[in-house]
């Protein structure tokens, strides 16, 4: 097949559970030029006058060249195809919690923004899982008998960490030299992010997207922000909606602010995408790591619609979501509320034109 183009972008998402995959050629943004794509079941090679490229699939990923259907060419967006593919299955998704808490276990925690150590040499004798935060509601909902919980909270002893949707909690009481005031901001020393808040004088909640957690005799891995934040919230969004059948989020701040409406539409794709020459690549070095910018890149992702609420915005359908019990609320920092919002805008901005909208909802990937 031969279409027009000057410099022409990639993207194919593969669906493993489907066995199928989307390509998207994009149409040129100057000039033109003859271009040939052959596509053979580890490859994609586009020829041009100037000469060829050639993009490496996944050695788990294998198209059926001969399944090729759907062609389509959507102007400003480019030449769109469908086919088979034949993929492995996801690698298996360690819990965000369990993979770096273990009982019996000497854990070292850090701040994730710049590594100052929060806890040192803490000895976990148990790591036990809270009910979910909305569990109340959902007794009152399906019992005919009260909650016998009801406003009784539950605090770790020094060697626990109890562990919620976005957060755990530890006993502080022996790593303070001053007892702590209730419901105060727990700020990192030395670059004054916000890592959590106290709940009691002996409780302390800290944020998953704000701690790094490792075993004491290992170092502080780093990792840039948008990655970490992005594969934290990717998968708590996939636990909570494989063990609760939940799809519907409320991203919301410390003061209850709903940031970001969050619709899960699935957690098996597989994204490809080569990116453009360096010179047509927007960095945000704040957010990623500028050395990995400029090249091609595969990861495995969660595939989401989302509504901002910043500035009065969805007010209505925020808090329709708000009073759905079916909706989870999940609880951030307010500068992480951001972020996200953020990373979700630039990941909907880098999609082809035709992705990047479903009915009133913006789509957008969170890298896993």
């Amino acid at each position: 097949m031969a279409v027009a183009a000057a410099e022409t972008r990639v993207f194919l998402e593969v669906r493993r559970r489907l066995q199928s995959a989307l390509l998207i050629l994009g149409e040129p943004d100057e000039g033109g030029m003859n271009l040939d794509v052959s596509i053979t079941p580890t490859s994609l090679l586009m020829r041009t006058p100037d000469g060829c490229t050639e993009t490496q699939l996944p050695a788990e990923v294998r198209l059926v060249p001969s399944s090729c259907g759907g062609l389509q060419y959507i102007r400003g967006d480019g030449l769109h195809l469908r086919l088979q593919a034949r993929t492995e299955s996801g690698p298996e998704l360690i819990s965000v919690f369990n993979q770096s808490l273990k009982a019996q276990e000497c854990c070292t925690f850090y701040c994730q923004s710049c590594g100052e150590v929060t806890i040192k040499d803490r000895k976990l004798l148990r790591v036990l899982p809270l009910p979910s935060e909305n569990w109340g509601a959902l007794v009152g909902e399906w019992c005919c008998h009260p909650d016998p919980f009801a406003n009784k909270p539950l605090h770790p002893r020094e060697n626990d960490c109890f562990i919620g949707d976005t957060f755990f909690l530890v006993n502080l009481r022996s790593d303070l030299e001053q007892e702590p005031k209730a419901n105060t901001k727990v700020i990192c020393k030395r670059c004054k992010v916000v890592l959590g808040e106290t709940i009691s004088s002996e409780t302390t909640k800290f944020y998953m997207t704000e701690i790094i957690i490792q075993p004491s005799e290992g170092s502080f891995p780093n990792i840039p922000r948008s990655q970490f934040v992005q594969s934290v919230i990717a998968r708590c969004l996939v636990e909570l909606s494989s063990a609760r059948s939940t799809f519907r989020f409320t991203i919301q701040g410390q003061d209850g602010k709903v940031y970001i409406l969050l619709w899960i539409l699935n957690s098996d794709s597989l994204v490809i995408e080569p990116l453009r020459s360096s010179r047509c690549v927007r960095k945000f070095p704040l957010l990623e790591n500028a050395s990995e910018a400029d090249s091609s890149s595969a990861w495995n992702a969660v595939k989401v619609l989302y509504q901002p609420c910043i500035k009065s915005r969805n007010e209505e359908l925020a808090s329709s979501w708000e009073s759905d019990i079916s909706v989870h609320p999940l609880t951030l920092p307010s500068a992480t509320c951001l972020e996200l919002l953020l990373i979700l805008a630039r990941s909907n901005a880098s999609l082809p034109l035709s992705l990047r909208q479903m009915n009133s909802f913006q789509v957008a990937f969170l890298k896993i």
